[in-house]
């Protein structure tokens, strides 16, 4: 989560090869040894694939001890403690796309992250996500993202370089202080009186993936606009002020205007069948703040643009 700790301990395992350790709280219950609990929280991932981690020294406890294969396979199972592993993606695919850096001070970097690109490892992604890529570049190991965009979306990304100021730079979104705008390549409607602005309640979808809208206290809302009109395309300008996921992709498919290129709505993808010659028609294209830190207005503004379909 952005801004966000798995674990609150006095021990902090190390980063490795730009992957910081997860973590996991031991819970009360009837679980028999480590291993079974561990089955059972994470059910994808084999006592084969446990036992290998922890051979090679890739599960830590609380006090910074190996957890030896023996003893989570034997031993009986201890509750209220942490356990920190690291995580692996057996031959993760590379992302030919590179994050570009637009600003660095001692407490902020600024990236323009390309489409297809994650911004923290998820799933099937660790080594090719932005943040483990400037770890690895950078040797910034208390790098942390502010706020996130979506994998499918291009555009503007804020990193936190320090602990002691993170805190303050959260606070900007947490407390709507920063005007975000995005770009989005989408249907032409005449028939609608622009600009507008929409608001309702999104929440998931029944997939773990998608979003909607439902009645209720609206929770997500959007100032869109249009830039240009090309034939039956146009180009959008969105301005949220709110931050739900997912928010911008779904309420232009409410209003009838699916963005170009999404491979979730109205059509949910199956995972792999990406097309790098069709990415999603999403820009976050500008980010205006005050610097909590220094006090000075900011603004930055992604090199990187859209592509409107022939007329």
């Amino acid at each position: 989560m952005a801004c966000g700790i798995w674990c609150l301990n006095a021990f902090k395992p190390p980063t490795r090869q730009g992957v910081g350790p997860s973590c996991v709280g031991l819970p009360a219950g009837p679980w028999p040894t480590l291993l079974d609990f561990l089955g059972e929280r994470f059910p994808n991932i084999t006592s084969q694939t446990w036992l290998a981690r922890m051979a090679r020294g890739d599960v830590i406890d609380e006090l910074g001890q190996p957890v030896l294969p023996e003893h989570a396979s034997r031993r009986p199972y201890t509750a209220h403690q942490r356990l920190y592993y690291y995580r692996e993606v057996p031959d993760e695919r590379h992302i030919p796309f590179d994050e570009v850096v637009l600003f660095e001070d001692a407490h902020l970097l600024v990236i323009d992250k390309p489409h297809f690109l994650p911004v923290v490892p998820s799933g099937g992604y660790l080594q090719e996500t932005v943040l483990v890529r400037l770890k690895m570049k950078r040797g910034l190991d208390d790098l942390v993202p502010i706020h996130r965009i979506d994998r499918d979306t291009a555009g503007l990304v804020l990193f936190a370089k320090q602990p002691a100021t993170r805190a303050a730079y959260c606070a900007l979104f947490s407390q709507h202080l920063v005007h975000k705008t995005y770009e989005a390549i989408a249907p032409w409607r005449a028939g609608l009186n622009w600009p507008i602005t929409h608001s309702s309640r999104i929440q998931e979808a029944g997939h773990f993936m998608l979003q909607h809208e439902v009645p209720g206290t609206p929770n997500a809302i959007t100032h869109i606009d249009v830039l240009e009109v090309h034939g039956e395309w146009a180009r959008y300008q969105l301005q949220p002020v709110t931050g739900q996921r997912h928010q911008l992709r779904v309420h232009m498919l409410t209003l009838g205007l699916p963005i170009l290129n999404d491979g979730l709505y109205p059509t949910l993808t199956p995972e792999g069948q990406q097309d790098y010659a069709r990415p999603l028609q999403l820009l976050a294209k500008r980010l205006a703040f005050t610097d909590p830190v220094s006090g000075e207005p900011r603004q930055f503004e992604s090199g990187r643009m859209l592509s409107l379909p022939a007329p």
